[in-house]
């Protein structure tokens, strides 16, 4: 079914305090000092009022990804952030674009409101960034945590795309011969992890509560003796926030079923994507973490009783069938009809690809072995640390 989209003037920026896929990209870190604070909202990305969507202005490029994925590419398009429709943006008129029937649906021309003048701004100003009138709208994937860890993870050994200028390949082949891109096929290009609603503001911590890692974080202090400490520190340093051992084992094995879910997709489809990646969400609230595991498994349990799961005689929380994933992001095997009758689980956690400004499917050419390099590197450490002194816990399956 398709969604209405809302009005163009009912958006407001995308800022911290609604906490989306590239607020680490955003926000200024200690970490950094010689960096200058910027604007959240530079960027020209807009949100609803109730933080549901992703509003991303973007090139006609992603835009034809994204519709082409999800018209011909199911699997793919369960990787991504689902995909919702486009708000064409100009400063006399928006229109919107339904996701199903393709229709123009014109919208008042009255003078840019606000949110209007965020994107206007971010289109005329930031031309270094981009230049375009149109946008992407994306559910927003953090929605629906209540305190999501976020963790985005560059893919790629080669980070330019065949059009790029020279001056842009030599200044990328910089940072791939400088970081872990060079030797894992990925570097840690920023992360947050909330610490408790005690920790002290200041420092290394934002105002929300927030350790964050900028860009530099995983240029500067992350490299090829250390790259899977920078995992180890985005599921464990949320400790004094109640995320124990138990729990992060349990987050890596999740996040391992859906990289190597990630590593089957992109192995039989023929891409090439450049600078992508691999965005991480945990709930960093330990107490909700504990419970929404919890009753996912009680889920799990009814479930498997009624014959809706295989059961092999162990109850465990599985990312197959009926289980965490499925069960807290609303994928299960419940008829679309029967929605509104069905529970609500809070979410646990998130594995999605995004940025596809330089992606495109090369029919003949093969698969993406340039960032399937960086998700097979991702998928040994998370393994690692997932087998890390496993002990009582319960170990979700792939």
């Amino acid at each position: 079914m398709s969604r209405v989209l809302p009005d163009i003037g009912d958006l407001v920026g995308f800022d911290h305090a609604v906490a989306g896929q590239y607020v680490m990209r955003r926000t200024h870190s200690p970490l950094s000092s010689s960096r200058k604070s910027t604007n959240p909202r530079s960027d020209g990305t807009l949100t609803d009022p109730a933080g549901e969507l992703f509003v991303k202005p973007c090139t006609a490029t992603e835009i034809a990804f994204y519709e082409y994925t999800a018209a011909h590419h199911p699997a793919f398009a369960d990787l991504m952030p689902t995909f919702l429709g486009t708000l064409a943006l100009s400063e006399s008129q928006t229109a919107i674009l339904d996701e199903s029937s393709a229709t123009t649906l014109p919208k008042s021309t009255t003078p840019p409101t606000h949110a209007e003048q965020l994107v206007l701004h971010h289109k005329f100003i930031k031309t270094k960034r981009i230049v375009t009138d149109r946008a992407l709208v994306l559910e927003n994937a953090t929605h629906g945590f209540r305190r999501p860890n976020i963790l985005d993870v560059k893919l790629g050994v080669r980070l330019w795309a065949d059009d790029a200028p020279a001056e842009k390949r030599a200044r990328f082949d910089k940072i791939t011969a400088e970081t872990t891109h060079a030797s894992h096929g990925f570097r840690v290009a920023g992360m947050r992890v909330w610490q408790g609603d005690e920790a002290p503001r200041g420092g290394h911590v934002d105002a929300d509560g927030y350790k964050i890692y900028d860009k530099n974080y995983g240029r500067e202090e992350i490299g090829v003796d250390n790259v899977a400490d920078a995992f180890r520190e985005f599921i464990g340093a949320g400790k004094e926030a109640g995320v124990d051992e138990e729990l992060g084992r349990l987050v890596a094995q999740a996040f391992l079923a859906e990289v190597e879910e990630a590593r089957r997709v992109l192995e039989s489809v023929e891409t090439r994507m450049y600078s992508s990646s691999l965005l991480f969400i945990y709930e960093g609230d330990g107490k909700a973490l504990r419970e929404a595991m919890e009753e996912a498994t009680r889920v799990g349990q009814r479930a498997a009783t009624n014959g809706k799961a295989a059961a092999n005689g162990d109850v465990v929380p599985t990312t197959n069938g009926v289980g965490i994933e499925e069960l807290v992001n609303g994928d299960g095997d419940a008829d679309e009809d029967d929605e509104e009758d069905e529970e609500v689980l809070p979410k646990i956690y998130s594995v999605k690809l995004i940025d596809f400004a330089h992606a495109e499917f090369v029919p003949g050419q093969g698969s993406d072995e340039n960032s399937l390099q960086g998700i097979r590197s991702v998928a040994e450490i998370l393994r690692s640390i997932g087998d890390e002194e496993v002990g009582r816990g319960q170990k979700i399956t792939a």
